[in-house]
């Protein structure tokens, strides 16, 4: 498998590390969106969330905790966010979580902002909805 974050993990590709447990590290993204940009992985090639383990996710998310801490002494604010699986926007498939700071002036919104094509359910549609994720 040829993973970039694999090849970070392995040492075969350096990177600014600013947080590290046994089974996550967070790095400064190489291309970032606002300065301070990181990106917060699991040590174990996953592609989705819903493969990790429980260990696994738990000590990833209790990393991304951390991390937005770090992150907060550059901005007030902070964004998380996963995109899983291609469709989503996740461009390298392996399980990552940006933690971006946020200034009113970086121009980017909320998230809200980048769906343009919104439906409008009505009640019908919502339990339908409902009753397959309750499955």
């Amino acid at each position: 498998m040829d993973c970039i974050f694999c090849s970070i993990i392995s040492g075969k590709i350096p990177a600014r590390k600013i947080h590290e447990s046994s089974k996550s590290v967070a790095f400064l993204d190489a291309f970032p969106l606002v300065k301070g940009h990181t990106l917060v992985i699991p040590k174990t090639h996953y592609s989705k969330i819903q493969e990790m383990t429980e260990s696994d996710n738990a000590d990833l998310f209790e990393a991304v905790r951390i991390v937005t801490g770090k992150i907060e002494r550059l901005a007030q604010s902070s964004l998380v966010a996963v995109h899983n699986g291609k469709e989503s926007g996740q461009e390298i498939p392996h399980v990552h979580v940006h933690v971006i700071p946020r200034k009113p002036e970086d121009g980017a919104g909320p998230v809200h902002s980048m769906f343009t094509k919104r439906p409008k359910l009505g009640n019908d549609e919502f339990a339908e909805i409902e009753n397959i994720l309750k499955k």
